[in-house]
């Protein structure tokens, strides 16, 4: 079975939820095109969630995917904060920042019983967790709507995790890809492979569909995703410069840029790694320093550098997320990127 008669679309794309990048726009226009479309709800409450379920309802009857984070918020550890303070002063002092004026605690919640209320209200077809699933009797509401349930595995031991709990796929995310890793069994970034490493392994292993993510950004890397036995295939990077897109201009900019070669794997930003392009903090401090404090914990020193550097047109301290290859990125409608990767497969 691939992906288009499990959830009752016609072309075999998911569009991978990027979370502070897109909203229900791009989702409704990729799902309107015969995808399925993803809202990213890592970064929503209950209350914002219920407004982008209730706008994308205006624009598309047809399948969408909702995507949340199933990390454990984490208690704050006072010295590890003031070490990654002590990291960041430079910076802090270059923008005018009162390290006492940035927020504390954590601004991004895992998936909760107030997010399973809104999905029981609004049903979506499809639902999709990062860094795992959550707890069993969270799960078994989700369920309960009659959603597909899906979730990314980065290794071949979280892809059969992930099928003896009961999801409907598995994406076998490579470290290709951009944005956060779905790691969750193991934090070893050296245990991480690549899409067309871990795809076949996973197609092996499982009875349920596996799609493909990372590094796939036009029709031939979906036909050789197909050809390794995917079931379809989920896109993000590419869909970052689609008019629908609400990716920032230093965004689009460092994408359509040189840069965009050069990308890592950082916890700078958020304190999990995730892949982005490497800019002047990644540079100055290197990829994954010891100082950074946990998910999400990292973000507040970084949003407050974020919001004072950005308006300067200045993107040292942004997260510019993407994947390995960007190639495939293009400034047109997300409908006809849709169907371009689409026509990949056979």
């Amino acid at each position: 079975m691939d992906i288009r008669s499990l959830f009752e679309i016609s072309l075999p794309v998911i569009q991978a939820p990027m979370a502070g990048s897109q909203n229900h726009q791009l989702a409704a226009a990729v799902s309107e095109a015969g995808g399925l479309g993803s809202i990213p709800a890592g970064m929503l409450n209950a209350e914002t969630l219920d407004a982008e379920l209730t706008a994308i309802a205006t624009l598309t009857r047809k399948p969408y995917n909702v995507n949340f984070f199933c990390h454990q918020t984490p208690t704050e550890d006072a010295a590890r904060t003031e070490a990654w303070l002590a990291l960041l002063a430079p910076y802090l002092k270059e923008l005018a920042i009162d390290p006492a004026s940035i927020p504390t605690g954590a601004t991004r919640k895992p998936f909760d019983a107030a997010m399973a209320d809104v999905l029981e209200r609004h049903r979506p077809p499809v639902v999709s967790f990062h860094f795992g699933l959550p707890a069993p009797e969270l799960l078994q509401r989700v369920k309960a709507t009659g959603a597909k349930i899906i979730s990314s595995a980065t290794t071949l031991e979280e892809g059969r995790w992930l099928q003896q709990q009961g999801v409907d796929a598995v994406i076998a995310q490579g470290v290709e890809a951009g944005g956060h890793r779905g790691m969750f069994l193991s934090g070893d970034i050296d245990g991480q492979v690549g899409t067309f490493a871990l795809l076949p392994q996973l197609v092996a292993a499982l009875d349920v569909p596996v799609i493909a993510a990372g590094g796939i950004a036009d029709a031939r890397c979906v036909a050789a995703a197909q050809a390794l036995g995917a079931a379809g295939v989920q896109v993000g990077t590419a869909y970052l410069l689609c008019d629908e897109s609400r990716a920032s201009p230093l965004h689009r900019q460092a994408l359509q840029s040189p840069f965009a070669e050069h990308t890592v794997l950082t916890t700078l930003f958020s304190g999990r790694p995730a892949r982005g392009i490497v800019n002047r903090l990644i540079c100055e401090l290197g990829a994954r320093p010891d100082a950074v404090p946990a998910f999400p914990l990292a973000g507040n020193a970084i949003g407050s550098l974020r919001a004072a550097a950005e308006p300067q047109g200045v993107d040292h301290f942004s997260p510019l997320w993407a994947g390995q290859n960007a190639s495939g990125c293009q400034a047109v409608p997300a409908a006809q990127l849709t169907e371009a990767l689409a026509a990949g497969w056979r």
